[in-house]
């Protein structure tokens, strides 16, 4: 025989609303690559992004449909063409941007963007600071994008398959420990001549590929450099972003760098190794390529 008691089943169902109405009030939370806690009531549905990777890594943690603006040179994928541009975030219109009304913007979390930033928190607008600086902060980047947008299981996927051909990248073209890397300059600029230091994701695809960044150790992550500095850290290979090795014909006049005698000039795709998106792994492997055929040289 049950005993039948309303009082204990109504005090059960209030504490039961009460456990939903808690985890409602404390809605989605994820960190961005500030270390600042990002909390949104319930998935963004208006996502602006003030970056190309930032599009292509929303994109790919399959939140296309919840972008409603992007910023010029988001010009991949395909579809993100179609999207309405809202200058860069050197000239952007914040007006324009206010008047959408997003519910979350995502912005390139350096330099001047700081600045925007905090003009937009300002505005009660909610902002994601993402600057990847190697593969598992790329991968981590689309898993927490993807949880903001609501579309954690897609998310999950894609940084799973990032994952596993990062993996099969490693074991592919990482060096043993007792190896001698490559020793590779990055021109990243010709004129102003600039490169980049170890916390880029450059770096990052360097060192996967058995090569060292001869600037690795400068202290900001992109510096101007002499051609002094270059001829003296006589690397073995030269590298530049773009579709042709062009900008390092210069370079041909000093006959004393072993980059020149060897004819180690290479180029990848800018928007393959420069972009901290799904893509750096297109220009990881294209680089690996260039730095075993420089060491087979």
């Amino acid at each position: 025989m049950s005993i039948f008691c309303p009082a204990l089943r109504i005090a059960s169902l209030t504490a039961l609303l009460s456990l939903f109405a808690s985890a409602a009030q404390a809605g989605i939370t994820v960190t961005d690559d500030s270390q600042r806690q990002i909390t949104l009531e319930q998935p963004a549905q208006r996502i602006v992004s003030l970056a190309p990777h930032v599009t292509e890594l929303l994109f790919e943690a399959g939140a296309a449909k919840n972008i409603v603006a992007v910023t010029d040179y988001s010009d991949y994928p395909e579809a993100a063409k179609k999207l309405p541009s809202i200058g860069n975030i050197f000239a952007l219109d914040l007006e324009r941007l206010l008047a959408i009304k997003p519910d979350l913007v995502v912005i390139w979390g350096t330099g001047n963007a700081k600045v925007l930033a905090n003009k937009l928190r300002s505005n009660h607008i909610t902002v994601f600071e993402s600057e990847p600086r190697d593969f598992d902060m790329v991968a981590t980047s689309i898993e927490r994008l993807a949880i903001l947008a609501g579309t954690e299981t897609a998310g999950k996927a894609a940084a799973e398959r990032f994952r596993t051909r990062l993996a099969s990248l490693r074991k592919t073209y990482q060096l043993p420990a007792s190896a001698t890397p490559v020793s590779v300059f990055y021109q990243m600029v010709r004129k102003p001549l600039m490169t980049l230091n170890d916390d880029h994701m450059v770096s990052s695809a360097i060192r996967l590929c058995g090569g060292r960044n001869v600037f690795g150790k400068l202290k900001e992550l992109s510096s101007t450099i002499t051609t002094e500095a270059v001829l003296a850290a006589n690397p073995d290979m030269m590298l530049t972003s773009g579709e042709s090795t062009d900008a390092l014909s210069d370079w041909q006049q000093f006959s004393i760098l072993t980059a020149v005698r060897k004819n180690n000039f290479y180029a990848v795709k800018g928007d393959w190794l420069n972009r901290a998106g799904p893509r750096i792994l297109d220009g990881t492997e294209a680089l690996c390529k260039h730095i075993a055929t420089a060491r087979a040289k």
